[in-house]
């Protein structure tokens, strides 16, 4: 019976039988009760399935641990731009902030004899740990000379571009330090920004004028480009040997040779301010990252463009292409880091700004088009596939690491 018809008929039986105090009161309010029933029952009718908070909800979703669930079945923040992207992404597998408390985190690599993983918090000098088997995160090395990208190469050797000190060093297996490089016939490094390594042992990386500047590591000598008006005193806060250089080269991209030679293999003309690279999985392509405009550049510097190039057998580099241009629903999505999946996707860490949903990651098939997105509440600078399976992305956002579950792995160590 229809509950408006309930209703009225325990108001007709009140009217039918003999008044007492109590009956009338009792009959009052059952057929309050009813009727203050069917209201709470209109108001609380569901309008639809409930969606889990998101990065462009207001509120925005909560990331901690004590956050609200936040997968049903896919992430709300993992998006799938094109339905291929659905077999590279894991539905059940929600995007978690693993750790917060860093200024600007940078350069994720995967150790996976140690299973950890170790980044850059560039402004703080220091390079931090994030275990495994229990979540703890420690500090790793300080100084860490403001490094930015890490990675490990196939020796399980760890490779750490420093800005403070301009070089590219490597961290052996009895705990000594190699530098691999500091200069390019005879001229200081500007501020190496990523390095990748090849299984013939050598070792690619991008040196861009980033750490010329106060915040990731010190600006040139006066009268150098970052400080032109020698307004700057490089030397404060440093070590003795710190700030006495001023950039000398242009923004280029270097191969180190197993032999130790250096080679310049991306002049600053075809790729300005080279910053994140990586290979495709057969090796005979490279991606090299164009970031925006640097400290002391005198050109126009970079237009957050990702440029791929064909590999030689003899190591040279050819066919240069504009792999794309990043720009997403009319939101320019800068990329800086970039790693490959084993079916040649390129996955690219994501800086649109103030653009809330944009920031994160973008997915790429090897042809250029955009695939898939993941959104988190930070620009995030750089990426890197790890976990056991090399199965889970790791994502240096800001001031956090987060990490998500996938369907794919990823196409090389560290």
């Amino acid at each position: 019976m229809p509950r408006h018809d309930c209703d009225l008929e325990a108001l007709q039986h009140l009217e039918t039988k003999p008044l007492t105090r109590r009956f009338a009161l009792q009959s009052l309010a059952g057929a309050g009760a009813l009727m203050l029933g069917a209201g709470a029952a209109t108001a609380q009718a569901p309008t639809g399935p409930a969606a889990p908070a998101s990065t462009v909800t207001t509120p925005p979703r909560d990331f901690g641990p004590n956050g609200a669930p936040t997968t049903y079945f896919w992430d709300p923040d993992v998006i799938a731009v094109d339905p291929s992207f659905n077999g590279l992404a894991q539905p059940n597998a929600p995007i978690q902030r693993l750790w917060t408390g860093a200024l600007w985190s940078e350069g994720p690599a995967w150790n996976a004899q140690g299973r950890y993983l170790v980044w850059s918090d560039i402004p703080n000098n220091r390079q931090l740990r994030w275990l495994e088997d229990d979540g703890r995160v420690s500090v790793f090395r300080l100084p860490s000379n403001n490094s930015n990208g890490n990675t490990f190469d196939f020796q399980g050797r760890q490779l750490s571009c420093e800005h403070l000190t301009r070089r590219v060093v490597r961290y052996e297996l009895d705990g000594s330090i190699t530098i691999i490089a500091d200069n390019y016939n005879g001229k200081r490094l500007n501020s190496p920004n990523d390095v990748v390594p090849h299984p013939d042992g050598s070792y690619w990386f991008t040196d861009p004028p980033y750490g010329g500047q106060l915040y990731e590591g010190t600006p040139d000598d006066a009268g150098g480009p970052s400080n032109a008006a020698g307004r700057l005193n490089s030397r404060v806060g440093q070590p003795a040997e710190i700030g006495k250089a001023k950039r000398e080269l242009p923004t280029n991209c270097y191969r180190v040779d197993p032999s130790g030679r250096i080679d310049l293999v991306v002049t600053e003309e075809q790729v300005p301010d080279p910053n994140g690279l990586c290979f495709s999985p057969d090796f005979k392509k490279l991606y090299v990252v164009s970031t925006g405009k640097g400290p002391g550049d005198t050109g126009p510097g970079g237009k957050g463009e990702v440029y791929v190039f064909d590999v030689g057998s003899d190591n040279k580099l050819s066919n240069r292409k504009l792999f794309s241009d990043f720009m997403v629903d009319g939101v320019k999505c800068g990329p800086d880091g970039i790693r490959a999946d084993v079916n040649g996707n390129l996955w690219c860490s994501s800086n649109a700004g103030r653009a809330v949903g944009y920031n994160g990651v973008t997915v790429w098939t090897p042809e250029g088009k955009l695939i898939g997105r993941i959104r988190l509440p930070e620009v995030c600078g750089n990426i890197c596939f790890g976990g056991p399976k090399r199965n889970r992305l790791f994502m240096a956002a800001s001031q956090s690491l987060y990490a998500v579950y996938l369907s794919t792995q990823g196409a090389a160590p560290g």
